[in-house]
């Protein structure tokens, strides 16, 4: 029996590498949008317990340079500075103001319902619903209004880049994003046919007031975790044009800034949101737990036989292993290097598939039972 060489069992560890025709394809580019002018946006943020990033957000979306804009940030009950901060920013520019948001309702989770109080005070014709770790370009909303109006769009919704400050942003904010990057491309979502294929990111979706008030306004996702995710399957449903666009240049966000941090974000809501992406494929959903298994499963198993081999467990092992361990790393470099996180990281690929199938495991474990964000704990729908 002739034996296999080395490089051809490692075969396996090649293919990923496809994914890279499509992620190199940074189409739509909204940079490319007309800039437009005229209609009243009204920004409104949901805020709880922001102090620290909202100085960033607001001094960023003050140096837009669209014309018509009004600032509305929710303080969504928080316990820290996020009010003292708006209410320094409004007394300086007349264009912020600061709504301090009412007690949580029954069966809201807080996001929806700061989006909610925002929208019922905003005057705009258009209103851009973005989060408060997010940077914005002075050239993104008019790109983003230029690129509704041109297209016909009722909605607008773009992907920016990771802004990874930490080890564990670095270790592990690419798996998650090469998760949704391959999973969820633009091209793929504005030729979404099934429910399943479309998504919103929530950083930054920009609405008309007509449609938005059309499919129920955040009312209608209340009870999602993951309600940008829900928001876009509302749309699609109801048959709104939408459009998800790259903005790599036009939008920053730091979602975590600690290992902690990306624990408790990322297992409030990635076993819930993993489901929720699949609304009518009920065995799909049932098997999210199984997929994120048979992944971490692909990657770790190199480097695995590779330490077997190299402790003298497995030794037949040693060439095959070598190379899909290579592949492997090579495939991760590649991606931080194109998403703009240190290429170096790519050859921590085994710690950051650990920890991320760790907050799996926990986020799963949880269920939809015991969501936890900023000291609140919720059920979800």
């Amino acid at each position: 029996m002739v034996p296999v060489p080395p490089y051809l069992a490692a075969l396996p560890w090649a293919v990923p590498f496809l994914a890279f025709i499509r992620l190199a394809r940074h189409r739509p580019d909204l940079a490319r949008a007309p800039l437009a002018s005229g209609r009243l946006v009204s920004v409104i943020v949901p805020a709880r317990n922001e102090e620290d990033n909202l100085p960033i957000l607001l001094d960023s979306l003050l140096q837009t340079r669209y014309d018509k804009v009004e600032v509305i940030v929710v303080d969504d009950r928080s316990t820290d500075g996020t009010s003292a901060v708006v209410r320094g920013y409004a007394e300086r520019d007349a264009r912020v103001r600061l709504i301090e948001g009412a007690e949580l309702p029954a069966g809201w989770f807080g996001k929806p319902w700061a989006c909610v109080q925002g929208y019922r005070e905003a005057r705009g014709d258009l209103l851009l619903f973005t989060d408060a770790d997010t940077r914005h370009a002075p050239e993104l909303l008019g790109r983003a209004v230029g690129a509704l109006e041109s297209q016909r769009r009722d909605l607008v919704t773009v992907i920016g880049r990771m802004i990874c400050g930490s080890f564990w942003e670095r270790v592990i904010m690419p798996i998650i994003g090469a998760l949704l990057a391959i999973r969820f491309h633009p091209t793929a979502v504005n030729r979404a046919r099934r429910a399943s294929e479309a998504i919103a990111n929530g950083q930054f979706i920009l609405v008309t007031r007509e449609s938005y008030e059309a499919v129920g306004t955040h009312a209608a996702v209340k009870h999602e975790v993951a309600e940008d995710l829900a928001m876009a399957q509302l749309y699609f449903r109801a048959g709104r044009p939408q459009l998800f666009a790259f903005g790599l240049r036009l939008l920053g966000t730091r979602m975590y800034t600690s290992l902690a941090g990306l624990v408790e974000g990322w297992s409030k809501n990635v076993y819930v949101g993993g489901r929720r992406s699949y609304p009518d494929e009920p065995v799909l959903r049932a098997l999210i737990p199984v997929m994120f298994a048979f992944g971490a499963l692909f990657w770790l198993l190199p480097p695995a036989a590779l330490i077997l081999a190299l402790v003298g467990v497995a030794p037949a092992l040693l060439a095959p292993a070598a190379w899909a361990t290579g592949l492997s790393a090579m495939f991760w470099v590649l991606f931080n290097a194109g998403f703009g996180i240190n290429p170096l990281y790519g050859f921590s690929y085994p710690l950051g598939v650990v920890m991320t199938g760790w907050i799996f495991a926990r986020s799963t474990r949880r269920g939809e039972q015991r969501i936890e964000w900023r000291g609140r704990t919720y059920t979800a729908g």
